[in-house]
């Protein structure tokens, strides 16, 4: 075995190098193996051996070789590796080299194109890559460099950056989707009770025809008991004329008989007339149905209940804020909202308005509908006060009753209310909205925020800042529209702006605000109880401006869009006062 520095034969000394062994440490390898020392000229990829002028010229003169990848020596591996006994000099991880090339499966990869920044085995380098056209280095010639790099780091870094994106997408899209299974569950529901609606509907036209055949029926019955009543009296009657006549005729009676036949003859004259008023048969008449072609036609071209739409299509535009704050209201009208059962004072802490112009009012211990034109009230009576009220269908309303922790449902219809069901809630529930079968519920003890369905399940809760301190103090009144939740905090003088998700994307600052209600165009007013002044505010809250002054304890607020009206309660918390029988009512102009 070769060991370096050593001389050749003498009979091969005109091949070796005039400057002696140590001035080469790169030799032909086969020929090291006949103890014979020569500088390298090229390589052989396919050998992996460096190889003298001799040994590269004639490498591929043999058949099996002739496949045989060469590299000169300026693109060869500038170390060695050292078979047998001899000690390696090349990069220890040279033989790490095992990962096959992904165009040539048979082969593995060895060099790297700086050029196409590409990783290639030998037959790449012959077919693609060839040392002409391309900058390709042997990989365990430059691999050294790259342990602790700066491009090692770069790409760690960059790995990790793209694994927090992934983790961050898929969080997203985790609570996306599961706010999306939320408003599917919702819109199920929203189904549920839209077919409730219809059945009920199909219920009240089926009842009306049936009343008609039950009402006919009846009527046919009546007529026929007033006829066998009227024709047993008659027969009544003449038989016994025809008795007494005869037994006059029989014993001839002549005087008698004469005077009871006059008699008989008078009476068929006025039974005549009266049997001619009796009902006939032509009076009776046979009955089929008729289905309506209308609802009948409706149910056999529709092919949908309805539709789910994305709610992004339904979002209403951000109101401009220059127009939102833009607002003229007329000299108030005054609706008495006293009973003559009331014995206090009224103490009105919510209201709302129906679009067929009723007025309700939460006040003490009942709910009050009031008619609008007419000023007449009906009324119901609950086991609590209430506080605030919002309407959840056209015909049912949701009221909140935060001594007992409860919302009472209560359905209405033009001359009664009644109450339904109602459910139980985690505190004490003060303010209270209605938006596409959502409830928006504001409590006082804990203070919080919750948006439940309409079987009270908890949907979302906000009580907390990203800091752990507490969002509200004293959540008093609370409106929504399709991309916003208002509250009113009195506490901390403040409305609060939320999205559905929970999160605080606004707020505006003023004295005591109260009741709150939406406007056609996104914005919203507040009363401010504490200023005797009620503000019109932008539907981001960036700005606002004060639209009327002077109007004492403003308590709750509703706006009714059917009539460009605004109604507002009066409550004076601080002494018993008669004013707070009345709700003004502001028309716009």
């Amino acid at each position: 075995m070769a060991v370096p520095g050593k001389k050749a034969s003498q009979k091969f000394s005109f091949t070796l190098s005039q400057g002696g062994a140590e001035d080469f440490d790169i030799y032909c390898e086969i020929c090291d193996r006949a103890d014979i020392r020569l500088p390298t000229f090229g390589y052989c990829v396919d050998c992996e051996e460096h190889l003298c002028q001799s040994c590269f010229n004639t490498h591929k003169l043999p058949k099996p070789l002739r496949h045989h990848q060469l590299l000169d020596k300026d693109h060869m591996p500038q170390q060695q590796k050292l078979h047998g006994s001899s000690k390696s000099t090349s990069n220890p991880q040279t033989g790490n080299l095992t990962k096959p090339c992904t165009k040539h499966s048979k082969e593995v990869i060895k060099f790297y194109c700086h050029d196409h920044n590409a990783l290639i085995c030998s037959v790449c380098v012959t077919l693609e890559h060839t040392p002409t056209s391309c900058h390709v280095d042997y990989i365990p010639n430059i691999s050294g460099q790259i342990i602790g790099s700066i491009e090692l780091k770069q790409t760690l870094k960059d790995i990790n950056e793209l694994r927090n994106k992934c983790s961050q997408i898929t969080s997203g899209l985790k609570q996306r989707v599961a706010t999306s299974t939320t408003s599917l569950k919702d819109a199920i529901a929203e189904i549920d009770n839209y077919r409730e609606e219809i059945n009920k509907r199909l219920n009240e036209l089926e009842n009306a025809v049936k009343y008609t055949a039950t009402t006919i029926q009846q009527d046919n019955n009546n007529k026929l008991k007033t006829t066998e009543t009227t024709c047993n009296a008659i027969n009544k009657s003449f038989q016994a004329s025809v008795d007494t006549l005869k037994h006059l005729n029989s014993n001839k009676k002549t005087d008698q008989l004469f005077t009871e036949l006059k008699i008989a003859q008078q009476l068929i004259q006025d039974n005549s007339n009266l049997i001619s008023q009796l009902q006939t048969l032509n009076d009776i008449d046979d009955y089929i149905f008729i289905p309506n072609k209308c609802i009948k036609k409706v149910l056999q071209d529709e092919n949908s209940l309805g539709t789910l739409s994305s709610k992004k299509l339904k979002q209403p535009a951000e109101p401009n804020n220059q127009d939102a704050v833009a607002m003229k209201l007329s000299t108030p009208r005054s609706i008495y909202a006293k009973t003559s059962s009331d014995e206090k004072i009224c103490s009105i802490s919510g209201i709302a308005v129906s679009p067929q112009n009723q007025l309700f009012a939460a006040d003490s211990e009942s709910i009050k509908m009031i008619n609008i034109n007419s000023g007449a009230i009906k009324h119901v009576h609950l086991k609590s006060g209430p506080w605030d009220i919002t309407m959840v269908t056209k015909d049912s309303l949701a009221v909140t009753l935060p001594d007992i922790e409860t919302i009472q449902f209560i359905s209405f219809s033009p001359d009664s209310l009644s109450l339904k069901n109602k459910l139980k809630v985690d505190g004490q529930c003060y303010g209270i909205s209605h938006h596409q079968g959502k409830l928006a519920v504001t409590f006082k003890n804990p203070a919080k925020l919750q948006i439940m369905d309409l079987k009270g399940n908890a949907k979302i809760t906000v009580d907390k800042d990203s800091n752990g301190g507490d969002i509200f103090s004293y959540p008093w009144y609370v409106t929504t529209n399709s991309h916003s939740i208002y509250v009113s905090d009195y506490d901390k003088r403040v409305v609060l702006r939320f999205n559905w998700q929970g999160e605080m994307i606004g707020s505006v600052g003023m004295r005591g605000p109260s009741g709150i209600t939406l406007l056609d165009d996104g914005s919203f007013l507040v009363n401010s109880y504490k200023s005797d002044c009620i503000h019109r505010v932008s539907g981001d809250c960036k700005d606002s401006k004060t639209i009327l002054e002077d109007v004492e304890y403003p308590q709750a607020a509703c706006w009714c869009a059917e009539n460009s009206a605004l109604c507002v309660s009066r409550n004076n918390f601080y002494s018993v006062d008669s004013d707070d029988n009345y709700i003004k009512v502001y028309k716009m102009v």
